[in-house]
């Protein structure tokens, strides 16, 4: 028994398989349209053996050709197939897109465990984000774990929100697990402590350094191993601390403290409407009325809104300074711009007066009567709440 596998030429009208070993030729058969046959046996019977050989040969020819049909006769199996006979507008279509790069998070790091440390921030946002940051290296520096901070809710401003409404909590935590380790809350047994009043609260020095903390307050977490910090506002010296402290506050406030995605997305959105009219400039006054009343600079105040914002000062239990000459309290530096003498300043820098400034503050104290020098130096102001 003889066989031989043939190969195909093309040829008008016929196709012929050649045995160029032997010099063997077959007409395989007549007309255009007919498929001819890959393989031709001559002979008479072929031996069993050789069977699972062909039908091989036969099914991978078939999954070429099937698979180089593509969307008419290709099966969905086949063509969910990441393989090399995949066109890549399949292997990346908008319902394959590749998996994103798992994030690799810092490793923990590994200390004995002092106690617990619970703050409470006060002050607005800008003070609690700077709490928070001398809070964290309070934390790792006393080996102890920090709870997620809770925010001032007593403020002039009474904003309800907590530490995750306005930041990435989660993110917070894994940023910083190689310097010091975060709780959402406390272990059962410490927190049904803390809400039968088991544990120590008081509010630090301020300006201290971290010897301080060393000497003070690490005592007490180990005698109590809960401590509360109830005031965290310049509790700790911006000077003269070691470099690795002042990297690690500056690695919370610009990396670890991320605003959740719909503050940022608003914050996006802002920007991108004040780029449609051109360059812009955001200014912050810091002529608020709690930031008036706090400081007691009241020049250009009427007298009435001089007694006002007295009132409010003496309305806060919290805040030491209740007699305040404004005047002197200016000579010393102490009282921020007003809104007539920011309109000088800018005009003394050279900013083009038709540029659009942002006022990205509260609402100005005085209104529109404070606001007139500025808005006729600069018409094109524009804010959140106008």
């Amino acid at each position: 028994m003889v066989w031989t596998m043939c190969r195909l030429e093309n040829c008008d009208g016929k196709c012929k398989c050649r045995d160029e070993g032997r010099g063997f030729n077959k007409f395989l058969g007549e007309g255009k349209g007919e498929r001819p046959r890959l393989i031709v046996f001559r002979g008479g019977r072929m031996k069993m053996w050789m069977i699972p050989g062909m039908m091989t040969i036969l099914l991978w020819t078939c999954v070429v050709q099937m698979m180089g049909l593509g969307e008419v006769l290709g099966p969905r199996l086949l063509k969910g197939w990441p393989s090399c006979f995949s066109p890549p507008s399949e292997l990346f279509s908008n319902d394959k897109l590749p998996s994103p790069t798992p994030r690799v998070l810092p490793p923990k790091r590994i200390y004995e465990n002092n106690g617990y440390l619970m703050v409470s921030c006060n002050g607005g946002l800008n003070q609690m984000r700077a709490a928070i940051c001398d809070m964290v290296v309070i934390a790792r520096y006393l080996n102890v774990t920090l709870l997620v901070p809770e925010l001032d809710k007593t403020s002039f401003w009474a904003d309800p929100s907590e530490f995750q409404d306005i930041f990435d909590v989660d993110h917070f935590i894994t940023s910083l697990r190689d310097e010091v380790r975060i709780l959402k809350e406390l272990p059962p047994r410490l927190k049904k402590r803390v809400e039968l009043g088991m544990f120590h609260s008081l509010p630090p020095v301020s300006w201290s350094n971290i010897s301080y903390y060393h000497n003070q307050i690490l005592p007490l977490v180990k005698k109590h191993k809960v401590v509360h910090l109830n005031r965290t506002d310049a509790r700790l010296a911006n000077n003269g601390l070691p470099i690795e402290i002042q990297k690690l506050r500056c690695r919370v406030n610009f990396s670890a403290l991320r605003f959740t995605p719909e503050i940022e997305e608003l914050g996006r959105r802002i920007v991108r409407i004040l780029r449609q009219s051109g360059p812009f400039l955001v200014l912050h006054l810091r002529y608020e009325m709690d930031m008036l009343a706090f400081s007691g600079c009241t020049r250009g105040c009427r007298d009435v809104e001089v007694e006002e914002l007295t009132k409010m000062r003496y309305a806060y239990p919290w805040w030491k300074e209740k007699v305040i000459d404004s005047n002197l309290k200016r000579k010393e530096g102490l009282c921020p711009l007003t809104p007539e003498e920011t309109a000088l300043t800018l005009r003394a820098l050279g900013v083009d007066r038709n540029v659009q400034i942002y006022i990205a503050a509260g609402a100005i104290y005085g209104g529109e009567r404070r606001m007139a020098s500025l808005a006729s130096a600069f018409p094109n102001l524009v804010s959140r709440w106008k």
